[in-house]
């Protein structure tokens, strides 16, 4: 039985915001206050929509949209964690969940030569248009109460699960990986013998320890905290030799 590995993108293998990363490429790297005032509680996407669309205007090419995207920062120790999955994928199973889009994902992981080591990207569709424009669209439509409207990673981790499971693929154990809070909803739906990997000093981390404050039971996955994805390498080479 294989482990699965669970990323976030954003402040995880990034060490940045790749939404807030390709505003670098406009004129004045700014945006206008007309833009950033759009934004509604929930609604990120449709505001990096917006965001998008007035980079476009601005007659900015996707190839220096890319190279804006392709200089973000890998956090910490990522390179190596990344590179020791893709070189043990008989034992390792890796997808992202992510609320960036898959534009972004993919620049990022080409440039870093690390694709290898991802089987599967979960996250907000994008594509470049005919313009030259990139345009984004919610992941999908949920019931979460907990999620921004566009995606509920809990319900992405499930739905891969079972998926799995009915192609006979079961996971001895998952390690999920993240920082942000949308994050908090997936690591609810980890069982005993789990993994979760809260980023230290991330708003994950502080859900995290709130909950076990509160009532330890909620959580049935092992925490483990971290700074670098050395540590993380660590942990699963011990767990899968």
């Amino acid at each position: 039985m294989k482990t699965l590995v669970v990323f976030d993108f954003d402040h995880t293998i990034v060490d940045d915001n790749s939404d807030t990363w390709v505003i670098r490429c406009t004129p004045d790297q700014t945006l206008p206050d007309w833009v950033e005032k759009s934004y509604e509680r929930g609604r990120w996407t449709e505001y990096m929509g917006r965001v998008l669309t007035y980079i476009g205007d601005q007659s900015v090419s996707p190839e220096h949209m890319r190279a804006v995207m392709e200089s973000i920062p890998l956090t910490d120790g990522m390179l190596e964690l990344l590179t020791f999955i893709s070189e043990n994928k008989r034992d390792i199973d890796c997808i992202i969940i992510s609320d960036s889009n898959t534009v972004f994902i993919d620049w990022v992981l080409h440039a870093s030569g690390l694709k290898s080591a991802i089987d599967d990207v979960f996250t907000n569709p994008a594509n470049i248009d005919a313009r030259g424009y990139v345009s984004v669209r919610c992941f999908h439509a949920h019931d979460c109460t907990q999620c921004p409207i566009n995606l509920c990673k809990r319900r992405v981790l499930h739905d891969f699960r079972e998926n799995q499971a009915k192609a006979g693929v079961h996971y001895e154990r998952i390690c999920y990986i993240g920082d942000g809070g949308n994050d908090f909803c997936p690591i609810q739906e980890l069982r005993e013998g789990d993994i979760a990997m809260p980023r230290k000093g991330f708003t994950l981390e502080k859900l995290l320890c709130k909950a076990i404050s509160e009532g330890p039971e909620a959580l049935s996955a092992r925490i483990m905290p971290w700074t670098s994805g050395n540590e993380i390498l660590r942990e699963l080479r011990a767990l899968i030799e």
